[in-house]
């Protein structure tokens, strides 16, 4: 089985085990080795009120995550997991996350086989299912099933740094 079929088997069987413990699985992403490789897991809470997933909140997730993994056993011998928290660049990947995020700049990868393969801009949102950015060439649709990768892009103005309050919510605040 290919490294990206593994990662999204891990997703998909993460993703119904994350619903029972209210966690969002953000991504998945197989790094290193294909007999050993690292398995890195984005986590966060499905429930936008209670913010963006604490460190501690991700050691207590981080068992049943090694749980899941272990039944699908995508891996002949070992792996080493790495469970974190979204980040400043986190992950979209849903029609709720590029709704949700509306107004951010991202860098979106597409599937493309030819031509452009990267976009960044104003995420717009979705319109007719399709995932709309504001470009510096104008506005870019593509369908979920197109997109590679798409991620937060932060950004911060000179001597400042972006923080999160307790709702998930973005603030910029002074040196």
């Amino acid at each position: 089985m290919a490294q990206e079929d593994k990662a999204a088997a891990i997703l998909q069987a993460l993703e119904v085990a994350g619903a029972a413990h209210g966690v969002d699985v953000l991504e998945v992403e197989l790094v290193g080795a294909t007999k050993a490789p690292t398995v890195r897991v984005r986590l966060d809470w499905m429930d936008e009120a209670k913010g963006t997933i604490s460190l501690d909140d991700v050691a207590v997730q981080t068992e049943w995550v090694s749980e899941v993994i272990d039944v699908v056993d995508p891996f002949p011998g070992s792996f080493t997991l790495e469970v974190s928290s979204p980040g400043l660049d986190r992950p979209l990947r849903r029609e709720r996350d590029f709704e949700r995020f509306a107004g951010e700049q991202v860098a979106l990868t597409t599937k493309a086989v030819e031509g452009r393969k990267r976009f960044s801009g104003k995420l717009v949102g979705m319109r007719d299912d399709l995932v709309v950015i504001d470009t510096d060439d104008g506005e870019q649709t593509f369908a979920l099933d197109e997109i590679r990768r798409c991620a937060i892009k932060p950004t911060f103005a000179k001597g400042e740094k972006k923080t999160f309050d307790k709702s998930g919510g973005k603030k910029a605040q002074g040196k």
